[in-house]
């Protein structure tokens, strides 16, 4: 009877985990360059004298979906999408880290910044741009500066750090960021290029984490379910051992 209870009671804790990262995926579709968190079970045996056949589960998170969002035009020249793999680099409390969000601004003192406000970093540093021209960003991700009114004299003011380190390799987290397991910088890879006026939109499907909210919270329910019949089982043969007795 305890096995039946365990069992259930261990595949209801981690149901609700996996429901939590189903609805942080959800809440996640709007948000420009999001990558879906992937979960899965996996059952272990518990070690110890007596307890050979019980087990236990464990919910791991297997990473991320790396999959490209669709791109979104925009029309805004400091919105820039990565076109197929790489990621943005930003600078964080932590330390470098990876982004795919690429809806920057122009803070008072001419620094580019992600919209949450961390600056973006360039192969040289953070990027300051002047306030009173026009941003334009090329696909080698080389940053420039147009006076207001002219159409010609672009002058070059940084070139936005692009890397692409192997996916298998990053960490997401818990501010949504990515950075690598040992927290090195990676360098910047000349291959990455970038789409200008662009935005990458989520890589969330809003109707598959819908169903998988539904299928999580009918499984809990089973669990819930087989617990109560563990117990009403376990009533039972109590009174039968009273009546026995």
């Amino acid at each position: 009877m305890d096995r039946m209870i365990y069992l259930a009671m261990n595949g209801a804790k981690h149901l609700l985990q996996q429901q939590a990262s189903t609805a942080h995926n959800l809440a996640n579709v709007a948000t420009p360059g999001f990558r879906a968190e992937l979960n899965a079970f996996r059952a272990l045996p518990v070690v110890g004298g007596g307890l050979p056949t019980r087990t236990f589960v464990v919910d791991s998170t297997t990473g991320s979906d790396f999959t490209a969002g669709a791109m979104q035009y925009t029309g805004r020249s400091l919105d820039v999408a990565v076109r197929d793999k790489g990621f943005f680099a930003v600078q964080s409390p932590n330390g470098e880290a990876y982004t795919r969000n690429g809806g920057f601004e122009v803070d008072a003192n001419g620094q580019l910044k992600t919209r949450n406000g961390l600056p973006v970093l360039g192969e040289g540093g953070p990027i300051t741009v002047p306030t009173d021209g026009q941003i334009i960003i090329s696909e080698d991700g080389t940053v420039s500066s147009l006076p207001n009114g002219q159409t010609v004299g672009a002058t070059e003011v940084g070139k936005l750090k692009l890397v692409n380190p192997p996916e298998r390799d990053l960490i997401r987290g818990g501010d949504g960021l990515f950075r690598l397991a040992n927290n090195q910088p990676a360098a910047a890879d000349p291959q990455v290029q970038v789409f200008a006026g662009t935005l990458e939109a989520s890589n969330v499907n809003p109707t598959e984490a819908l169903v998988n909210m539904i299928s999580n919270a009918r499984q809990y329910e089973t669990q819930i379910k087989l617990i109560q019949t563990a117990e009403q089982n376990s009533r039972q043969a109590a009174q039968i051992l009273n009546i026995g007795s």
